[in-house]
């Protein structure tokens, strides 16, 4: 079974990757992830099934991200832990660049994530992304 820093360098590994349906795997089949600063609202999921869609969407997309400068906080309770890290990201049809800060917050039970909270800077990315069209 993963302990939470590898369950955690896995995430961002895949990530890093590519974004792919298959990092929902790294989730319970019950996970909740809450994204507060998402655009142009809060973002809510819940279960696997939403965490597929949701990689798969992000995939699909024109962004790019590598996770740069990665701290891990461990805390007083063994299956939170808590991540600070930069993506450094490209859209991939306009070669534009960017970096954005995240702090992310997971409870990790039993080598998957039960529960995240996810503070990425979306408004930076939709920075990054203005001007974009999809086809």
């Amino acid at each position: 079974m993963a302990t939470p820093r590898e369950t955690l360098d896995r995430l961002l590994g895949g990530i890093s990757a590519g974004a792919s349906p298959d990092l929902a795997d790294l989730y319970a089949d019950d996970a909740v992830v809450d994204l507060p600063f998402a655009i142009p609202a809060p973002l809510h999921l819940e279960g696997r099934d939403a965490l597929r869609a949701h990689f798969a969407a992000a995939a699909a997309g024109p962004v790019a991200v590598e996770a740069h400068n990665v701290v891990v906080h461990e805390t007083a309770d063994p299956e939170v832990i808590v991540a600070e890290y930069d993506y450094r990201g490209r859209v991939t049809t306009t070669g534009r660049s960017f970096e954005v800060a995240n702090v992310v917050v997971l409870r990790i039970r039993d080598g998957r994530i039960a529960a995240s909270r996810d503070y990425h800077n979306h408004a930076a990315i939709a920075e990054a992304l203005s001007g974009v069209t999809e086809d």
